[in-house]
């Protein structure tokens, strides 16, 4: 079930405890939620009780349970050979290696990445703060789950019912490839969720001036057009008849959208093309709408 990541799409890394529900359950939230995940990253260690948990998530997607979504399994290995727990320093760097590796696999993948932290031991979820910290982008998540009325020991269920209440909470990542405006202003703030505020908001607003470059410096006028309607939805017949061009015209200024937007992205592993055009610049035309 290995398999390449998750492509264009988006990809859950979760780390893996006794109870296999909390990666079951999570996928199931993110999928009702409307996220396209197309890859499940279990990150594991070799103990009895976690491979018993891997071979219940294993049943699950045998059942068919999740289409279109590949599980890839992660276990933590160091130079001694396969990590049973967290013992010592040795250890900790596999499961940073792995967690990292993970993480950076579906960002040059073109991936956006949800990590959930809760399953397994609780230093894999610090371990995989420190690891968002260092590789996440503005659109990857850290996620809680939080599921009522449930404690350790209870009957296991894989799939929430209907009338069962579960919550996934987004963790604040404060990504160090800012950290110089950061911590010039973790000294001016006291509230921690003035900072995150500011952080997040600093984080739109230089996400905005970047696709504006590009739109403006690195497109021509004509290919701003195309642009503008193809992340509106259009197909190229329709930008065509909208622009008064040949659909011949409008394939060859999507190409050159296209090279330039690869060049702009520092040359990622992906195809670059109209599912990556549109997911990074829909948001900034619809912005733009608004504006007036």
């Amino acid at each position: 079930m290995d398999g390449d990541a998750g492509g264009n799409g988006e990809v859950l890394i979760a780390t893996l405890g006794m109870e296999p529900q909390v990666v079951t359950i999570t996928l199931d939230r993110l999928l009702y939620l409307g996220y396209q995940i197309k890859e499940v990253a279990v990150v594991y260690t070799f103990s009895p009780g976690i491979e018993e948990s891997l071979a219940t998530i294993e049943a699950e997607y045998a059942k068919g349970l999740y289409p279109g979504v590949r599980l890839r399994k992660a276990p933590v290995v160091s130079s001694a050979g396969p990590v049973v727990d967290f013992c010592g320093e040795e250890e900790l760097r596999a499961l940073l290696r792995t967690l990292y590796g993970e993480v950076r696999r579906a960002r040059r993948s073109g991936a956006t990445v949800h990590l959930c932290v809760s399953g397994g031991r609780k230093v894999m979820g610090i371990i995989g703060m420190v690891v968002a910290q260092l590789l996440f982008g503005p659109r990857d998540c850290v996620w809680h789950l939080i599921t009522e009325g449930w404690h350790p020991g209870a009957e296991r269920r894989l799939h929430l019912k209907p009338t069962d209440r579960a919550w996934l909470v987004s963790v604040p990542v404060l990504r160090w490839n800012e950290a110089g405006t950061l911590l010039r202003t973790v000294a001016e703030l006291e509230d921690p969720a003035e900072v995150v505020a500011w952080y997040e908001r600093l984080s739109r607003e230089n996400r905005m001036k970047r696709e504006e470059e590009f739109i403006h410096r690195w497109l021509t006028k004509a290919e701003r057009d195309v642009t503008r309607l193809v992340c509106k939805g259009l197909n190229n017949a329709a930008v065509a008849r909208a622009l008064c061009k040949s659909e011949q015209t409008v394939a060859n200024q999507l190409c050159s959208i296209y090279e330039k937007l690869r060049e702009w992205l520092g040359h990622p592993d992906c195809t670059v093309d109209r599912s990556v055009l549109i997911a990074e610049f829909a948001p900034y035309f619809a912005k733009m709408e608004e504006k007036g």
